[in-house]
């Protein structure tokens, strides 16, 4: 067996013959040569990119030059095809950054639903609110998603007229949280909107960490009667509310109230006099921020073991995004692509986020956290893949070429197909009429192969 490679790499050795003073069983590389033997070695169906090391071995089977090791593993770095289908062992991207710890009870809340409870008297859902300050909790029962409207109904019920009006809401991005009118509402009472980045609940770790404890409690009270769970849940905010918390080594209802509730008859004990009330709080208050602090900086010191520094952003520069949360239309979860685009950054937020220009087909919000996505690496010796073929122009219209169609569907009288477009990756798949396809051979050979899996084995 012989290969093209050799046969080239020889042909240049007549016009630059090497050093001399290489191995004597291997082939010196020239300059020119060295993209296509590392594309040879890297991208041959003998290989099926391996890593760098793999990459290198097979290359010093048969030959050298120097800075290979280098060569190599820029090439790979800078693989798209590597880039995109293969996932990382190493740590995330981007060290810890802590909310700002407030300095007084309910100035900053954060609110979150959980949804898909059994029925309990008509509620299948829990409204929780948690002071990011005391972190006590509210959690109201209700019978569905609300809307942006009664959700503030609620908090004023629930918060505004018990603590007033807080400082800022932290959410993530439902839909009752990115309307107009909930940032309108806030507008006008002065209030900042604050939300969490695209699948990056962390942000929201106060009410995930609520949600967590209220479905343990639930669990130990109701295993055997699910559908009673409404009628435990004021014992449930209760008994958060009166524990003592790992992070203000305090009980919510001290911090937030003043004192703690007695579980026996109160012995009757000392009046305390307003002013003397009021400077206790500012003590509780103080030490309260400084405990919030000593916890976040050990959170951070901790975190920060499993973390890496993010790489710094800018707008205009190329990243791939993380296709773990990205809903791919007709695609295997076992053989869809680990990273898609590339994607060009439009804006850096804040050290911790960037915004991507993403095609109209992805619907989801833009902003992301550094943790899913990865800058595009370049290089000399791996060319960049060619771009997407132009739409030409046919009948009067533009036409664009199609890799295959991947599935259909019924759509009023007619029959929308998923296409895949050539040159384009899977996250610009669209439905499209069966009218607009110019070519029925694609049809024809949708159709074969769908009758063709569907037929049972062992059977013509």
């Amino acid at each position: 067996v012989t290969w093209a490679i050799r046969d080239q790499v020889l042909e240049a050795l007549k016009a630059d013959p090497g050093p001399g003073n290489g191995p004597s069983n291997k082939l010196f590389v020239p300059q020119t040569l060295r993209g296509r033997v590392i594309h040879w070695a890297h991208s041959g169906k003998f290989s099926i990119h391996p890593g760098v090391g793999r990459t290198l071995a097979l290359i010093k089977r048969s030959f050298w030059w120097p800075a290979i090791y280098k060569d190599v593993k820029e090439y790979v770095s800078a693989c798209h095809v590597c880039a995109q289908q293969k996932g990382t062992n190493r740590p995330p991207a981007g060290l810890l950054c802590s909310l700002p710890v407030p300095s007084r009870p309910w100035s900053h809340i954060a609110i979150d639903f959980v949804c898909g409870l059994p029925a309990s008297h008509g509620f299948t859902t829990v409204l929780t609110i948690v002071d990011r300050f005391s972190k006590a909790c509210h959690l109201v029962p209700l019978k569905s998603l609300p809307s942006s409207v009664v959700t503030a109904q609620l908090l004023v019920k629930h918060v505004f007229r018990l603590h007033g009006i807080p400082t800022e809401i932290l959410s993530d991005r439902g839909p009752q949280f990115v309307s107009k009118v909930w940032k309108e509402f806030a507008t006008v009472l002065g209030a900042r909107v604050a939300l969490t980045s695209g699948f990056h609940p962390q942000t929201n770790g106060q009410c995930e960490r609520m949600n967590q404890e209220l479905g343990a409690m639930l669990r130990c009270v109701c295993a055997t009667n699910p559908s009673a769970w409404s009628d435990h849940l004021a014992w449930v905010e209760y008994a958060h509310n009166s524990h003592i918390s790992t992070a203000t080594g305090q009980s919510p209802f001290e911090v937030s109230v003043g004192y703690q509730p007695s579980l026996f008859p109160l012995q009757t004990g000392p009046t305390t006099s307003t002013p003397q009330f009021l400077r206790r709080a500012r003590r509780v208050w103080s030490a309260t921020k400084s405990a919030l602090l000593r916890t976040a900086e050990k959170n951070q010191r901790l975190a920060d073991r499993h973390r890496r520094p993010a790489p710094t952003y800018s707008p205009g520069q190329m990243v791939w995004l993380s296709a773990k949360d990205i809903p791919l239309k007709a695609t295997s979860r076992k053989f869809a692509p680990r990273y898609l685009g590339p994607f060009k950054v439009v804006a850096v937020p804040s050290p911790m986020t960037v915004r991507l220009d993403l095609p109209q087909s992805l619907k989801v919000h833009p902003v992301f956290h550094v943790s899913l996505v990865k800058p595009v690496v370049s290089s000399p010796l791996c060319p960049v893949p060619a771009p997407p073929p132009p739409a030409r122009l046919y009948k009067g219209g533009l036409v664009y070429r199609v890799r295959r169609i991947l599935d259909s569907r019924p759509r009023g009288r007619g029959v929308q197909y998923l296409v895949d477009w050539e040159g384009y990756g899977p996250e610009e798949r669209s439905w499209i009429p069966r009218s607009y396809i110019e070519d029925p051979s694609l049809i024809t050979d949708f159709e074969a192969s769908r009758s063709t899996a569907r037929t049972p084995r062992g059977v013509r």
